[in-house]
């Protein structure tokens, strides 16, 4: 996969802005769930009350918080609260708020920002909580009678209507000190989140004796928080819409770019690079493959990038919401890790040999489809259907297997959740009824746990399937880096105009690659416009070769082949290659009409020439003999044409380029002997002034050649015309004997 990255380049924008939005989305989900504890632990069990710092108190109650504060807490305190009476200028505005005012003066809380109600809420909530602690201990007398010892007097035997908190006023400054220390030390083992819990109740309970409609306060309380949570879902379901679309818009591109990529360094491949990759091989890379990568670049897009923001935010959350439990998560992470790196290591060779098989069943797949008459002709049905059986059961076998490796995954994913889950519940349990911690943060726990756990499910998913695509990336980028051996020069040459079309062949020796031996040794001719070059000789003797050098279909080992003077390998391929007419043997038609066919080799090619074409190629009789004509549908391959019909179509083709060059592979093997020989009589009209070169077994094909080259065993044995070579040639004399009477060889 990473070989691939350079293609990821045009879509960099969509990627960055993607990763932008998934971190929008993933500190949106994970803020759900602290608004979800806010909800429980300040909307239900607080009643909307938040903070221990009170928006209003009345002067009698704030009179008792400041007993039990230092000089310079009741100083700070008291300098963050305006007292609010009958003569104030906001009388009317506050009374409507707190109606208690009508009775008595009320303290009310100047704008302050969060860092400086912060600094007040430790000071208000342990005072709040000292006050609150002292009526609940006057309320029980054996209490009070305890408190009494550390006062030095029985406070359950106060006279009724005594204010405790005025006696308590007039006491000495150390002795106050060291009743409000015993009080404290009660909630000692409290943290800061539970001595503001139970100092909000006091807060609550100062609102009620304000007049403060707290019922009402605690519905709007809900009421917003759900709001935002609702809201910041919508955002979360925004972003990972959009996020979806540009994962999609970059994975589609990606493939489309891979796959045109892949095709042109195809078509950009010689001969030595198709002995390398298979047709099948090069059909699954540029489909199956690249399918792989587009859906992986997608899930990557999507979940790689968000799974990790999730894991490590909801860490950060869940030990900021119970730092003493963060081993359950760690003990969760380490299982969960395990898990996946066995699965990994299990999977992984397998799919390396998924791709391989599926290789192998498309190269079955492929030769039975196009072999099935020759398998119908010799009754080998049951043996290729036997031979297809052991290619998709490999497959098959070794898919299941993976599957097998994946399905039991998941439960004990599932099993590793729930067990967390329980874990989370039993010890947060504990913690709460330990008043160490809250409901609401439980479940925040819980929620982050949860998302902890889908974050790894995500990297799970993905390694389902990185390992397959990582392996199809490398198949794709094998294709992409693989350099052509035939190559176009840096600084290419021209040819001269006007263009002759001599061709010439010095000392050419030629090896297939990592083969062993040459497959030609010391060729050497020279082929004249205006006349017929033929190249003869028993099968495998390196005719084909011969020919295919010219286009560079190879290049040569040593030696060189001109054009009008130029060594083919310094001009383009292109310019090469457009004074060339070539015919393989196997005339290979594309899907279309017969006339999409004939122009491709001349797409502005007058309808006249077209149908001269066709006459020469002596091809009118079954071209013209339905009412389409030309328009005649071509099926894929030129599967509705008969072999000798794709020769003639082949050959009209190349006529309708007129190029100055012409190569014949074998191209009239097809033919009957009259169509052949009609065939090359319109020819010669045609050709009389070009370059042509022909490959042939027959005899009677070459006899009228201006030149024939006799081949054995890749060296030219014979040399001249048909003549010539009957007296001077044993090879070519057998051939002719072979293939003709005696009384032909006059």
């Amino acid at each position: 996969m990473l070989r691939l990255i350079r293609y990821l380049k045009p879509y960099v924008a969509f990627i960055l802005l993607a990763i932008a939005l998934l971190f929008v989305q993933a500190n949106a989900d994970l803020a759900l769930p602290d608004y979800m504890s806010r909800i429980v632990n300040y909307g239900i069990q607080q009643g909307g009350v938040e903070s221990a710092v009170p928006d209003a108190i009345r002067q009698s109650e704030m009179n008792k918080v400041v007993l039990f504060m230092t000089a310079e807490d009741k100083a700070l305190v008291l300098s963050h609260y305006t007292l609010v009476d009958k003569e104030s200028p906001d009388y009317e505005r506050y009374l409507k708020q707190y109606p208690t005012l009508a009775t008595e003066p009320v303290y009310v809380l100047n704008r302050i920002d969060k860092a400086q109600r912060e600094a007040l809420k430790p000071i208000m909530g342990k005072a709040l909580v000292v006050v609150s602690g002292i009526e609940q201990i006057m309320a029980d007398p054996s209490k009070a009678a305890a408190m009494g010892q550390t006062l030095g007097f029985d406070l359950s035997k106060l006279p009724p209507g005594v204010d405790l908190f005025a006696l308590l006023g007039r006491l000495p400054e150390a002795q106050l000190t060291q009743m409000t220390e015993a009080i404290q030390e009660r909630f000692a083992a409290l943290g800061e989140s539970m001595i503001n819990q139970m100092a909000v109740r006091a807060v609550k309970a100062e609102y009620d004796a304000l007049g403060v409609d707290t019922s009402k306060l605690q519905t709007n309380y809900i009421l917003r928080t759900g709001s935002s949570m609702l809201l910041i879902s919508l955002l979360s379901i925004t972003c990972a819409i959009i996020v979806g679309f540009l994962a999609s818009r970059t994975a589609a591109g990606l493939a489309r770019d891979l796959r045109r990529q892949v095709f042109r360094r195809v078509m950009s491949f010689g001969g030595a690079e198709f002995d390398k990759f298979s047709t099948a091989s090069l059909i699954t890379r540029s489909t199956n493959d690249v399918t792989q990568v587009q859906m992986v670049v997608m899930l990557m897009m999507r979940m790689v990038f968000y799974a990790p923001i999730i894991g490590v935010g909801g860490v950060i959350r869940a030990i900021d919401k119970s730092a003493n439990m963060w081993w359950i998560i760690a003990v969760a992470v380490l299982v969960l890790l395990g898990l996946i790196m066995t699965v990994f290591s299990i999977a992984l060779p397998k799919f390396k040999a998924i791709q391989k098989l599926v290789d192998r069943l498309n190269l079955v797949v492929r030769e039975n489809l196009s072999g099935m008459l020759v398998i119908r002709a010799f009754n080998k049905q049951q043996v290729e259907e036997a031979r297809f059986d052991d290619a998709n059961r490999d497959l098959t076998r070794t898919s299941l297997f993976v599957n097998r490796v994946m399905v039991v995954m998941m439960p004990l994913m599932m099993l590793v959740m729930n067990g967390l889950s329980l874990t989370i519940i039993w010890v947060g349990s504990h913690q709460v009824a330990a008043s160490t911690m809250q409901v609401g943060d439980m479940m925040a726990f819980l929620q982050y746990a949860m998302q902890i756990v889908f974050a790894f499910l995500m990297l799970t998913m993905m390694f389902i399937f990185l390992p397959r695509a990582s392996v199809s990336g490398d198949r794709i980028a094998d294709v992409l880096e693989t350099q052509p051996s035939i190559r176009d020069p840096e600084q290419p040459k021209s040819f001269k105009e006007p263009f002759e079309g001599t061709v010439e062949f010095c000392h050419v020796h030629f090896r297939y690659p990592n083969a062993l031996e040459d497959v030609l040794h010391d060729i050497s001719f020279v082929a004249k416009p205006g006349q017929t070059t033929a190249f003869i000789g028993s099968t495998g003797s390196g005719k084909s070769t011969i020919i295919n050098l010219i286009p560079r279909f190879y290049d040569v080992t040593s030696g060189a082949i001109y054009v009008d003077g130029l060594d083919i390998r310094e001009v383009r391929q292109s310019d090469l290659r457009d004074k060339i007419g070539y015919i393989p043997q196997r005339g290979i038609l594309f899907s279309g009409t017969i006339e999409s066919n004939l122009r491709y080799a001349d797409e502005d090619a007058s309808e006249e020439a077209i149908r001269q074409a066709v006459e020469i190629a002596q091809a009118e009789e079954f071209v013209f003999a339905t009412p389409e004509g030309l328009a005649t549908e071509i099926a894929q391959g030129g599967a509705n044409v008969s072999g000798g019909q794709k020769q003639r179509l082949s050959i009209a083709r190349a006529l309708v380029k007129k190029p100055p060059i012409y190569i014949f592979d074998d191209s009239f093997s097809a033919l009957d002997f009259k169509t052949d020989a009609a065939l090359r009589r319109a020819l010669k009209e045609i050709t009389h002034d070009s370059t042509v070169l022909i490959v042939t077994q027959r005899v009677s094909t070459v006899m009228n050649a201006d030149q024939i080259i006799v081949l054995d065993e890749g060296r030219i044995v014979g040399k001249g015309t048909h003549r010539e070579l009957l007296e001077t040639c044993a090879v070519y004399r057998e051939i002719v004997q072979s293939q003709l009477g005696k009384e032909e060889l006059v």
